[in-house]
């Protein structure tokens, strides 16, 4: 895509974002509790997932958060390690209150063997969450599937697009869990599945009963060249993503993950999350 057409994509989006926007004063008729539900920008938990902030620590990375007032955080081991003890995993959930923010998961974690696994299992159980983010061997799912159900949890399996050659995209994913246990099911990255060539608009709706949670992003290509960018901005329609998430009535998170500008995030992330609360409040 080049900068024009890029910058007419984020235009037309950007104009029905406002449009529809205009249109919602004539709920008012219908009365005032319409128009609040119509135009709640939180109606979506919005979160971030913690690998946009791979180089700040724990306190930069909730300072952001806490000036864009996002407020779940899926957590990397990067700022809580796996061998944390119990008072290190209280303070940071103590400085994780502090900043309105809730740790509602962990990952992605990466694991190759049953030790690994179960090294993981305890310590998303320490930490206090029920749903992990993971990447396992496949001839280890009825494994992680047996696990996720012993304990509770939910386990999502990350696609990673082309590059991942275990899991590219939602429905190699979907062909691997679809026979083993509800606990285990995905974490869908729209973004590298659009990179592996798939519908993530279609993929959402088809896997909805298996997806519990979502990396939220755009790209700037639906092939292996796509790159990261700003939400509005890409080739992914996120206005009909945000439908299609209402209309599976969807009630996890939408963390965004932001590959882009890692160094500098900020501006990126902000644009991001203010274009996604628009689209929501139009919607």
């Amino acid at each position: 895509m080049t900068n024009k057409q890029s910058r007419r994509n984020f235009l037309q989006r950007s104009l029905f974002t406002i449009a529809s926007a205009a249109a919602a004063p004539s709920l008012l008729s219908a009365g005032t509790s319409t128009f609040t539900e119509s135009a709640d920008q939180n109606a979506l938990k919005l979160g971030i997932a913690g690998y946009s902030f791979v180089n700040f620590n724990l306190e930069q990375s909730l300072a952001m958060m806490k000036r864009m007032d996002v407020r779940y955080l899926c957590i990397k081991d990067f700022h809580l390690p796996l061998n944390s003890t119990a008072e290190q995993i209280a303070a940071f959930h103590k400085q994780l209150a502090a900043s309105n923010v809730t740790g509602y998961a962990v990952g992605p974690l990466y694991m190759k063997t049953k030790e690994e696994i179960d090294r993981a299992f305890d310590y998303c159980k320490r930490v206090g969450v029920k749903l992990m983010i993971g990447v396992p061997e496949v001839k280890d799912l009825p494994y992680v599937a047996q696990k996720a159900k012993e304990h509770g949890f939910q386990y999502g399996i990350h696609n990673h697009g082309p590059e991942d050659k275990l899991y590219p995209n939602a429905t190699v994913i979907w062909n691997h869990i679809k026979d083993l246990d509800q606990h285990l099911g995905m974490c869908f990255d729209m973004g590298h599945d659009t990179r592996d060539g798939q519908d993530a608009i279609k993929d959402l709706v088809r896997y909805k009963d298996r997806i519990f949670d979502i990396h939220l992003k755009n790209v700037t290509a639906a092939d292996a060249k796509g790159s990261t960018c700003e939400l509005g901005r890409g080739v992914i329609d996120i206005p009909a993503f945000v439908k299609a998430l209402f209309k599976i009535k969807y009630a996890g998170c939408c963390s965004i993950e932001f590959e882009k500008d890692m160094k500098d995030p900020l501006a990126g992330i902000a644009e991001s999350v203010g274009y996604f609360r628009g689209v929501v409040s139009a919607i």
